[in-house]
């Protein structure tokens, strides 16, 4: 990857663990914003950007309409509507049905970012127990991006990255301890 534009991690069922281990670690220069989706019920855990924002530098808040993408930034989807990336490179907030029993659901971000970012996007798939974000994965791929899991063998549930890890050729299996780093080496 010559330059990264955008880093999205998509996880449901034990990615919070995993988060919350990640992001003390990030660089706080990163020169890209980060997007996390992570499957959660609605209203359930509106102190999720506080929780995050107190294990990192970086600036940390929920996504806006139409809100653009800033680097340095980390990104949360809101709960209970699709997080889409339009071709201007701000967020759009969908709530058409949902896709694989979830909204917001992995898939969409990944794909819709995958046509904006094209071959200066990575995208994380973490632990969870459904197959959202394996056909993401696949776009990103399909568009020239990094595409990477969790490994299985780490991941709290490992249905999700082992699925994506069976029907997309991943770029990169990180463990925890690899998956901040392999961040922060981004260019």
């Amino acid at each position: 990857m010559k330059k990264c534009e955008a880093f999205i991690i998509g996880g449901s069922a034990g990615s919070l663990d995993v988060l919350l281990k990640v992001l003390p670690l990030i660089n706080v220069k990163i020169r890209f914003p980060i997007v996390i989706v992570i499957h959660r019920k609605h209203g359930a855990d509106s102190l999720l950007p506080e929780l995050l924002s107190s294990k990192t530098e970086l600036s940390v808040k929920e996504v806006e309409e139409k809100e653009p993408l800033t680097a340095g930034t980390i990104y949360i989807a809101p709960s209970d509507y699709h997080l889409l990336i339009e071709q201007d490179r701000t967020f759009s907030l969908d709530y058409s049905e949902k896709i694989n029993y979830s909204r917001p659901a992995i898939d969409a971000t990944f794909q819709t970012a995958a046509e904006v970012y094209k071959d200066k996007l990575a995208c994380l798939l973490l632990s969870g127990s459904n197959s959202d974000g394996v056909n993401g994965l696949s776009s990103v791929k399909l568009w020239g991006g990094v595409a990477l899991i969790q490994d299985p063998s780490t991941a709290q549930v490992a249905y999700m990255p082992a699925q994506a890890q069976a029907n997309v050729k991943i770029d990169a299996v990180l463990s925890i301890e690899a998956i901040a780093e392999f961040i922060n080496l981004l260019p």
